[in-house]
């Protein structure tokens, strides 16, 4: 089975963007990925042509070896932004190997660990009665891990002390309406330096987070050594990394509980090397999935044949029913995500609708800014 074209989808599917790209073969199979970093999809669209010429012609089933030539074959290493693409091109090779063997991924990958994987949704609202009136909702649905990020009140704007200040409240408030069946994570999202970091996980500890994820920028992982020794809070880290080489140093130095490892920046080839990484050393993998459905399923399969899996992010809690472009996809609700009963990840899309709904230009992220008028992470 050889490979013909790559072919990235960015398209719109309700309420947000994805990257689908499609690796089609001279079987008449084609297998489906999804990109992880998207805010510049010009580059993902070069990254993607360039592994196109690379990979067309090559045999679709020596999947750990195509990996090594889209990683390493261009001598600078594949990493950030064409990682994701390269991410998103191992997804569909699994996938396509699934379905030339009439299998489901997870019966690749050594079969099931669990019956399903456990996951969390994303807690919506700014204010502390919104959050409640949500976080009641969803616990109603049969959702117990509900995240909230590290904000401040004012739109645009972004202090770390005062959202520091204003996140340990709404976190106390919400312990203290729904009780202590109800875990909570917290998303700082990198917004964080060391002084503030050590500050909010220490006063945020007695409140007993599920973890508190991303406290620090990925550039200097490093510095999670200085606020490991000073806080006992679980903490959780990865998603912007795509290789185990980035993770090394969080995971030898025993640095995290939770390993945020998105399999679309790090593929599942990458991704189950690094959950190996992570059994050595008592780490749960927690993956990363804001994303759509292949991501989701992706990580699904992944998650159902590991032995140290946490929690599944899940941004959608009712996942994509109704959405005519996805024909069948994963099955999300009451705190659980699973897989589709079909070959590869399950997913089957339109891809006639979905090319007519293409877009190029897919919505940057949000942007924040100090008082001052300068720049911080989103």
């Amino acid at each position: 089975m050889r490979i013909t074209e790559i072919e990235p989808l960015p398209v719109r599917t309700g309420d947000s963007s994805i990257f689908l790209v499609v690796v089609h073969t001279d079987e008449g199979l084609h297998g489906l990925g999804e990109v992880g970093m998207r805010s510049r999809p010009e580059t993902i669209h070069g990254a993607l042509r360039d592994l196109g010429a690379l990979l067309t012609g090559q045999n679709a089933t020596r999947i750990d070896h195509l990996w090594q030539l889209m990683r390493r074959g261009g001598f600078f290493p594949a990493g950030s932004d064409v990682g994701a693409a390269v991410a998103a091109v191992d997804i569909a090779l699994w996938d396509l190997r699934g379905k030339a063997l009439g299998v489901p991924l997870y019966d690749l990958l050594g079969g099931r660990s669990r019956d399903y994987v456990p996951a969390y949704v994303h807690l919506l609202g700014r204010e502390l009665p919104e959050l409640v009136d949500n976080a009641r909702e969803l616990v109603e649905q049969g959702w117990h891990h509900l995240r909230i990020d590290l904000s401040d009140q004012l739109s645009g704007a972004f202090e770390p002390r005062r959202a520091v200040r204003r996140t340990l409240g709404l976190v106390w408030g919400l312990r203290e309406a729904l009780g202590d069946d109800v875990e909570f994570l917290v998303d700082v999202h990198t917004r964080l330096d060391p002084a503030e970091a050590v500050q909010f996980c220490r006063e945020v500890e007695a409140a007993r987070p599920y973890f508190v994820e991303d406290p620090l920028r990925a550039e200097a992982v490093d510095s999670y050594r200085t606020l490991r020794q000073r806080t006992g809070v679980p903490l959780a880290a990865g998603e912007q990394f795509t290789s185990k080489w980035e993770f090394r140093p969080l995971i030898e130095g025993e640095l995290i509980e939770h390993a945020r490892v998105d399999l679309a920046n790090t593929g599942v080839t990458e991704g189950r090397k690094i959950a190996a990484m992570c059994e050595a050393h008592h780490i749960q993998v927690a993956t990363h999935n804001p994303l759509g459905p292949v991501c989701t399923a992706a990580s699904a399969h992944v998650n159902l044949s590991l032995p140290n899996v946490s929690l599944q992010e899940q941004a959608r809690p009712r996942g994509w029913d109704g959405e005519d472009m996805i024909l069948a996809g994963p099955r999300v609700g009451a705190g659980q995500v699973v897989p589709a009963d079909l070959p590869g990840l399950g997913v089957e899309i339109d891809l006639r609708a979905a090319r007519l709904a293409a877009q190029v230009d897919l919505r940057p992220p949000p942007r924040l800014r100090r008082d001052d008028g300068s720049f911080t992470n989103w």
